[in-house]
């Protein structure tokens, strides 16, 4: 009741109190945004559409920093950029597949999230500072990174944030938004590292054995695409070894007794692995 109560005076106060400014607030995905801007506001926030029809915008007035502000609060859908490589070492006969493990790469906007873009350049433009209330894992780590370059781009020196939390909660967010921090660039760095990685190996080795095996097996495999993969392997793996347990299963024979005659009418017994199982006896002893 407190909670609420307090909550409530600080969403209050700042209607009815000299608006500082606006901050851009960037969640991972539209139901996250949608589920934190509706507490942070006491379900008195208002809602527009950005460029995206997936990820809308939600508006509310917050007491931040001991002054009051117009709250932004938008989504992105999951990673925004996307590790690509550049020029030549797009082509498949480009360059050697040898070459794609120091060719260099950069990242970019795929074309179904560029409308998600476009909103955030636009709401940026017009924000003094940006918090990032992405999940709070290296992955929402690298994230939320991912929205601070592309605001960057637009705002080089607006002030970032960092909101943690451990569930959406009305008490979990309240406290984010009271102890904002820095985002955590090594853990974001940490997971382009393998990002890259994976790139790098997929697509060397995809090339390179799909072109091997075309010209070694010419009518078996001259238009197939023979990909790898760092989860295809371990995938593979548990496909494979389940396929061999199906094939190594032995069967073993199976008998089911019903008793016909009174006390033992509709009394079943079920043996299984040389083990008779008779559920009149365990509805007794239950």
């Amino acid at each position: 009741m407190f909670f609420r109560l307090s909550r409530y005076f600080s969403v209050e106060s700042a209607k009815y109190s000299k608006i500082m400014g606006k901050i851009l607030n960037v969640a991972e995905k539209n139901d996250a945004a949608k589920s934190v801007a509706n507490l942070l506001s006491g379900g008195c926030m208002r809602r527009r559409d950005g460029f995206s029809k997936f990820n809308k915008i939600y508006e509310f007035e917050y007491n931040v920093f001991n002054q009051n502000y117009t709250m932004i609060m938008t989504s992105v859908s999951g990673h925004l950029l996307t590790h690509e490589f550049v020029g030549e070492y797009k082509k498949w006969l480009g360059c050697s597949p040898v070459s794609l493990f120091d060719a260099p790469l950069q990242k970019m906007c795929p074309e179904n999230y560029k409308d998600i873009k476009r909103t955030l350049e636009k709401e940026v433009r017009a924000a003094d500072s940006l918090v990032i209330w992405t999940d709070c894992d290296r992955e929402g780590e690298n994230i939320g990174c991912e929205v601070i370059d592309v605001c960057r781009q637009v705002k080089p020196n607006i002030r970032v944030y960092r909101a943690r939390f451990s569930e959406i909660t009305p008490q979990s967010v309240s406290n984010a938004v009271r102890n904002l921090v820095d985002p955590d660039y090594l853990a974001s760095a940490a997971v382009d590292v393998r990002s890259e990685l994976d790139l790098r190996i997929g697509a060397a080795f995809t090339r390179f054995q799909t072109l091997r095996l075309q010209k070694v097996f010419p009518q078996t495999l001259g238009e197939q695409l023979i990909s790898y993969g760092s989860c295809q392997f371990p995938t593979l793996g548990f496909v494979v070894e389940r396929y061999k347990q199906v094939q190594a299963f032995i069967p073993e024979p199976f008998w089911k007794i019903t008793g016909t005659d009174h006390p033992f009418a509709d009394t079943c017994c079920v043996r299984k692995r040389n083990v008779w199982f008779c559920e009149l006896c365990f509805a007794l002893l239950s």
